[in-house]
């Protein structure tokens, strides 16, 4: 792509970049007046996070430059990154309850015990790759309240790349969609909410298994392997997706000797804390802990299945949680089973279709979801609308199902009742599995037009 992208009539006319472009430096500069009353930092302090917040939106226009993005298309969506990022700034002061009580915590303890050296120590329910980062902090003479949201904030910047290139593979050089793509997901609420509110760290996560599942549409095995075992090694989330990639497999899109770089990259991401002298049963059990510490509840304030089943059945955990796994492994063997079944002529947005099913099903059947456990759905469901304009229902449903549950969290009351957050998350789910069929039986008159259109060249040798 070139600046024939900006020229395309699909596009803004290039005499809204100036305007849009300043616009953003606005939003950006009122950003800085905001920053200096931060409640918690002193003066250099919120020069230092100013700066960050800087860096930031330079990184998301040197991404979008890197992919081609013609600097007036650049200019512009300054205006949306500056948008995003002016309302990050607003979410700093809040401190939420997992800050509060867990993370807060836990960076104190590497500050107070040596840093990486307390690495060894069982602290903190997450796995190792989050603590190398609360490690770091303790070093740092700088408030880690702002940090630890700063270092999501740039997971979303790393997140917004990986939609841009999922969009790019369905979409022709000159098409404005993949910017758009990259500028909403930095806009999509529980994006915004998720890391400079809350304090959380999911779109490190997301952000990975984004870049996996586009090397793995792109034929690039190793890399997608590599990635999602990185994706693995920070997030148990990250298996509402892995099954994927299992049809990337037998697509022929993943090759068998790729697989061994999942469980690689895996160990080379634990491999720094059992230097440290950290037990490998005390890393390998992080995840088996998180299950079994809320065995007692069917859903934490997620719009899932059981937020419909009235009180009185909701005790029954003992029973209705082995049900819900069994049920959620059923979704994952139809989708499988439908791919399997279409390999040889499986599409790209067949597979990504499927994604949206596992990403917003999962979720929804298995028991002790948490609120913030439909972010892949969020975001997976935000990249097929822009693709496909009937899909934009089912990411509003989505969203506002996840926004509900962010509500109930941050403000500690109900903005609707949770039943109704999971009806929209059942509505989307089927509109999802219609989405599948779809794309796997597309009507002939289809099959027939897309078989003459002209498949998007890309240029070789670079990174998409």
């Amino acid at each position: 792509m070139s600046d024939t992208l900006w020229r395309s009539p699909r596009t803004c006319g290039a005499w809204l970049a100036i305007p849009c472009g300043a616009a953003g430096t606005a939003l950006l500069m009122l950003a800085l007046a905001r920053v200096m009353g931060l409640q918690y930092a002193n003066l250099p302090d919120r020069w230092l996070i100013f700066m960050l917040l800087l860096a930031l939106a330079a990184l998301s226009l040197a991404l979008l430059a890197l992919e081609g993005c013609g600097w007036q298309l650049c200019l512009f969506c300054l205006l949306p990154v500056g948008t995003a990022l002016f309302y990050r700034v607003l979410c700093l002061d809040y401190c939420s309850y997992d800050y509060y009580d867990f993370l807060g915590p836990w960076a104190a303890y590497f500050r107070d015990n040596g840093g990486f050296a307390a690495l060894k120590d069982s602290v903190g329910n997450y796995n190792v790759p989050y603590l190398y980062f609360l490690a770091a902090l303790s070093y740092l003479d700088v408030p880690d309240f702002y940090l630890i949201k700063l270092f999501s904030v740039l997971f979303d910047v790393v997140l917004a790349w990986g939609g841009f290139r999922l969009c790019r593979l369905f979409c022709p050089d000159d098409s404005p969609r993949p910017a758009a793509v990259f500028c909403l997901l930095l806009l999509l609420p529980t994006v915004v909410l998720n890391g400079a509110c809350w304090s959380q760290c999911d779109a490190i996560y997301a952000a990975l298994i984004l870049h996996a599942l586009a090397c793995g549409l792109e034929k690039r095995g190793a890399a997608s392997l590599a990635l999602a075992g990185l994706a693995f090694s920070v997030k148990l989330q990250t298996v509402f997706l892995l099954p994927l990639w299992a049809a990337l497999w037998f697509t022929g899109r993943v090759k068998t000797r790729h697989l061994p770089l999942f469980p690689a990259a895996f160990l080379a991401a634990i491999f720094p804390a059992l230097l440290a002298g950290k037990p490998l049963p005390d890393i390998l059990g992080v995840y088996i802990g998180q299950t079994e510490a809320y065995g007692d509840y069917l859903t934490l304030n997620a719009p899932s299945v059981y937020a419909l089943l009235p009180e009185a059945l909701s005790e029954h955990v003992s029973l209705l949680a082995p049900l819900g796994i069994a049920a959620a492994g059923l979704l994952t063997a139809g989708v499988l089973l439908a791919l399997f079944l279409n390999r040889q002529q499986v599409t790209d947005r067949a597979l990504l279709a499927g994604g949206a099913v596992l990403a917003i099903g999962i979720p929804f059947l298995l028991p002790h979801m948490h609120d913030r456990y439909f972010f892949l759905a969020d975001v997976l469901t935000l990249i097929l609308a822009c693709m496909d304009r009937r899909r934009i229902p089912q990411a509003a449903l989505v969203q506002i199902a996840s926004l509900g549950a962010y509500y109930a969290y941050l403000k500690l009351e109900y903005a609707f009742p949770m039943a109704l957050g999971a009806l929209l998350t059942l509505a989307a789910l089927v509109w999802a599995a219609h989405g599948l069929f779809r794309a796997l039986c597309p009507p002939a008159d289809i099959t027939r037009e897309i078989q003459k259109r002209p498949r998007p060249q890309h240029r070789q040798g670079r990174v998409r």
